[in-house]
């Protein structure tokens, strides 16, 4: 006994993470995750802003310059000194016409994303004219359903919703299809059925490759399922028994995919050829070789590429993903440039600060995830609207006050980016 206190009294002494150590002892490949019990209720994401230091663009300063010659532009085609409410917001999106550069990102199939949130964010965008996507894993988990059945399946109701509330000419929906997604056919169902109709006709429906997210990238989608749902899928996707024998929860693993340049080239090129009238987007994780993905993917005919940073948010994934695999967003912008193509960012978007920063570093739009989620529970009627007008005035304010009248025209010259960070010590 003697012998156990001091090696406490030692581990304690010298930092050691005893009882991280102890929870996995207890716990075994459960403890990789975080506590199970907020499964579906709850979002996770990397560290809390401010507290990561290879986080550039939150500790990126934006630096208005003295001489605005663009301003003074301005002020002779308004024969008037101009004002931040001057500012166009209005941005073409992948293919869609935007009336900001903000989009709402996939949200997933947890009850976290339910019916009610998913179909209310589907309103909301509508009416605003921005964007939304539809996450990865809606159909397998919840199935498909066809228009004329009475209940609406998480896909069909979001899409819907979203179509009452647009008008023509603004806005559009995107639906994820990861691996696993294409053997459930979601693009093949969707693309004939009624209710995509008034988006192809308009222009405004695309489909979204998922090559990997960016709060665990290289790795599939993790859901957590109770035994009978796992017996049922059984024979389709794999399980793993990670949180014990006696436990009502089992981890469904989805494959990541597999892709090289000549996959992605020809994956593509197939969502081109098979569905012509519907833009293509493609969504990657913030590997290292981000850019040339991105690369390959415009040159195959991509409407549009989405980088995920390592600070996006996701229902489930190991702690260790979290905070600590994958480039930053800023990081995999810089490393992208900045470039004629659409490139969309997300990545803890949540107010006007981060979007210009982001803007200026290259990104066409950015996305809205947890915080558009956050937003329509608080308030399912107009939280999504108040969160965008909060972030749209941000952004007229911050783009006028470097003297500029576009987001599209903001640069990186309108930024001061921190030194990189020091490296760890040595063991």
């Amino acid at each position: 006994m003697s012998t156990v206190r001091t090696v406490r009294t030692v581990l304690s002494a010298a930092g050691f993470p005893e009882e991280q150590v102890r929870h996995r002892a207890r716990h075994g490949a459960e403890a990789a995750f975080p506590d199970l019990a907020g499964y579906g209720s709850g979002m996770l994401g990397a560290a809390p802003a401010g507290h990561d230091p290879y986080d550039l663009l939150e500790n990126a300063r934006i630096v208005p310059p003295v001489f605005m010659p663009d301003r003074l532009k301005k002020l002779i085609d308004l024969a008037r000194e101009p004002l931040y409410t001057d500012v166009d917001l209005t941005t073409r999106i992948g293919g869609f016409t935007s009336r900001l550069p903000l989009y709402v990102s996939a949200f997933g199939s947890t009850q976290v994303a339910s019916h009610d949130l998913g179909e209310a964010a589907g309103r909301q965008a509508g009416a605003l004219g921005i964007p939304m996507v539809i996450g990865e894993n809606v159909v397998p988990v919840n199935g498909y359903r066809a228009a004329a059945d009475t209940q609406a399946s998480p896909l069909l109701g979001r899409i819907a919703a979203y179509t009452a509330a647009a008008d023509d000419e603004h806005g559009g929906v995107t639906v994820q299809q990861s691996t696993e997604d294409a053997d459930a056919e979601v693009w093949n169902l969707l693309y004939s059925d009624p209710v995509s109709e008034p988006l192809l006709a308009t222009g405004r429906l695309a489909f979204e490759l998922k090559v990997g997210q960016g709060a665990k990238p290289g790795l599939g989608g993790l859901t957590v399922l109770d035994r009978d749902a796992a017996r049922r899928i059984d024979e389709q996707y794999a399980t793993d028994e990670v949180f014990g024998g006696d436990s009502e929860r089992i981890l469904r693993v989805s494959s990541p995919g597999t892709f090289t340049e000549e996959i992605l080239r020809r994956q593509v090129m197939l969502m081109r050829n098979n569905f012509p009238r519907a833009k293509v987007w493609v969504k990657l994780h913030p590997g290292r070789d981000v850019a040339d993905a991105a690369r390959v993917a415009w040159a195959a005919g991509a409407d549009s590429v989405t980088v995920d940073g390592a600070e996006a948010g996701t229902a489930w994934a190991p702690t260790g993903f979290l905070g600590h695999v994958g480039l930053p967003l800023a990081e995999a912008l810089l490393r992208i440039g900045r470039t004629d193509h659409c490139l969309l960012a997300s990545g803890r978007m949540w107010e006007g600060t981060r979007a210009v920063k982001a803007l200026a570093l290259g990104a066409r739009a950015v996305g809205l995830g947890r915080a558009a989620l956050l937003a329509v529970d608080e308030d399912g009627d107009a939280g999504l609207r108040r969160l965008v007008d909060s972030i749209a005035l941000e952004l007229q304010m911050l783009t006028s006050a470097v003297g500029k009248y576009r987001t599209g025209d903001l640069s990186a010259e309108d930024l001061l980016l921190p030194a990189a960070p020091p490296p760890p010590p040595a063991a």
